[in-house]
């Protein structure tokens, strides 16, 4: 179901992409997007229902293009991880990994530090028995199949990364190609990004997104590792759901959504919940000619390696 619809007169921009939701200490539920003004923000006092956009809540001097912005709560204060352009890059793949830092969950962040060259983006930040880890996006230019992949890195605290990464997911199939021949004649290039981290009863899972969002394969899929909850996430042997080369989406287009993608995980009142973006389907309804990714959230299903997802329109 969809959790924000833009009224008349609505000061919020058209879509949610990238939605990143959290239940703050205050009780509220609070929701991060990507935007190139800065990241949007939304809150509500209920999971599914009475969203209120609370405006920009980030202090972008000196940068432009926020990208998936996630954000974690470590003793009191909030840290946002997200990518952004310097204000005069024109680089679309400067892409920058950056931390800012907030008292409150509604902002305003304040930027504290650049984590990582360009070209960097899509983290998901988890603290575990092990310590603070980040997963976050590169490119890999030279790999059989050349696109962006997912990695694993410690940080040592909340602004300085232990710089030994270790790739933890990547393309292994055909439905992954964000683009054919993209940078030059015969490689195809292929997209794992969208990370997001959670635990449960012996089995870490890997969430992910594959291909590019206005793509007929674009999906949401997930990898999984058996060890204790205290293990090394760098050290899991991280597998595709049910193995590296077969395409089982755990969402994908229906008749009427597509573009589902870019998810994060809430758990509450003993349930999990996928927060995702998607768009009505343009067949399935012409007045819908913009691409409106609105964020959406459904129950998580989860038994065993297992995970399922019923979409609501």
């Amino acid at each position: 179901m969809k959790l924000y619809q833009r009224k008349a007169n609505d000061l919020a921009p058209l879509g949610q992409a990238d939605p990143y939701m959290i239940k703050a200490g205050d009780g509220r539920y609070y929701l991060y997007a990507s935007g190139g003004e800065g990241p949007q923000l939304y809150s509500s006092d209920h999971l599914k229902e009475s969203w209120k956009y609370e405006g920009r809540c980030l202090d972008m001097t000196g940068q432009k293009e926020c990208w998936a912005p996630s954000v974690i709560e470590l003793d009191g204060k909030y840290y946002m991880y997200y990518s952004c352009l310097d204000a005069d890059c024109e680089d679309e793949h400067g892409q920058t990994m950056r931390v800012a830092v907030s008292d409150s969950p509604s902002g305003m962040f304040k930027q504290v530090k650049k984590l990582l060259p360009p070209f960097s983006i899509d983290a998901h930040a988890v603290k575990t028995p092990s310590g603070l880890y980040l997963f976050y996006c590169n490119n890999d230019y030279e790999a059989e199949r050349a696109g962006t992949f997912i990695q694993c890195d410690k940080l040592t605290d909340p602004y300085t990364l232990e710089r030994k990464p270790v790739a933890v997911v990547r393309p292994t199939i055909d439905e992954e190609i964000y683009q054919k021949d993209r940078f030059k004649k015969g490689q195809h290039w292929h997209t794992i990004e969208g990370a997001f981290y959670f635990y449960k009863e012996g089995t870490h899972y890997l969430m992910y997104s594959g291909a590019c969002y206005q793509n007929p394969t674009y999906f949401i899929g997930y990898s999984i590792a058996h060890g204790p909850e205290d293990a090394d996430l760098r050290t899991l042997p991280w597998t595709k759901y049910p193995d590296d080369h077969t395409y089982a989406p755990l969402l994908f287009k229906t008749k009427e959504i597509e573009g589902m993608g870019h998810n994060s995980v809430i758990f509450d009142d003993g349930k999990a919940y996928i927060v995702y973006h998607g768009r009505d389907n343009v067949e399935h309804d012409p007045a819908v000619t913009e691409d409106l990714r609105c964020a959406r959230i459904d129950e998580l299903k989860i038994d065993g390696d297992v995970l399922s997802v019923t979409p609501t329109v």
